[in-house]
């Protein structure tokens, strides 16, 4: 578990801002579901989805994502990491393979989180942002995330990374304004 408690590069939960945030949300929780609850409400409700709201910078760092307010789902993903590990809890990244339209190609990566609940183990939560027709929610057992498999060449993948997958970093650095990252969503290519 040691991987999914550690600060990194993406994942900069010892920012002191970052630490504040996780230590006033932790404040009067009564349980580790009531902690985990905050922070992912947190994320999902306060900072606002880059290209949803056609925002800029283009962000990747926990730290910047909560100094800007703004991130893509990858983005926010890291910073819900960062602020469930600064607060003890086990918080990897996930990602789908979704289409980037109704059906068919292009696919792009969206990005997501799983925690590890003392009653329940791993768990997946999407603090992505919810708008008409998403509606991410907190309720474990089950997981309520912001898009369903619809088709064959969308794909769940079942790893729970503790660092960001090397494309997705490649993008969000490499692109200055939210259009252009989203005119070049990352996408892993599936296998034959």
């Amino acid at each position: 578990m040691h991987r999914y408690l550690s600060p990194s590069k993406y994942i900069d939960f010892e920012d002191a801002n970052i630490s504040a945030v996780a230590r006033s949300l932790a404040r009067g929780t009564t349980s580790e579901q009531d902690l985990v609850r905050r922070c992912f409400e947190f994320v999902r409700d306060e900072i606002r989805h880059s290209s949803d709201f056609k925002l800029n910078p283009v962000t990747c760092r926990a730290s910047d994502v909560l100094r800007h307010k703004t991130g893509y789902c990858y983005a926010k993903s890291h910073l819900l990491a960062a602020l469930l590990r600064a607060n003890g809890v086990p918080a990897g990244l996930c990602y789908q393979r979704l289409s980037v339209g109704d059906s068919g190609a292009p696919y792009c990566l969206h990005g997501l989180n799983a925690v590890y609940l003392q009653d329940f183990g791993w768990y997946r939560i999407d603090a992505r942002g919810n708008k008409p027709g998403v509606s991410a929610q907190f309720c474990p057992p089950v997981e309520v995330l912001a898009f369903p498999i619809r088709e064959p060449q969308e794909r769940d993948f079942p790893e729970i990374w503790a660092e960001p997958l090397p494309v997705v970093v490649e993008v969000l650095e490499r692109y200055e304004s939210y259009d252009h990252v989203l005119a070049n969503l990352p996408d892993i290519e599936l296998a034959a």
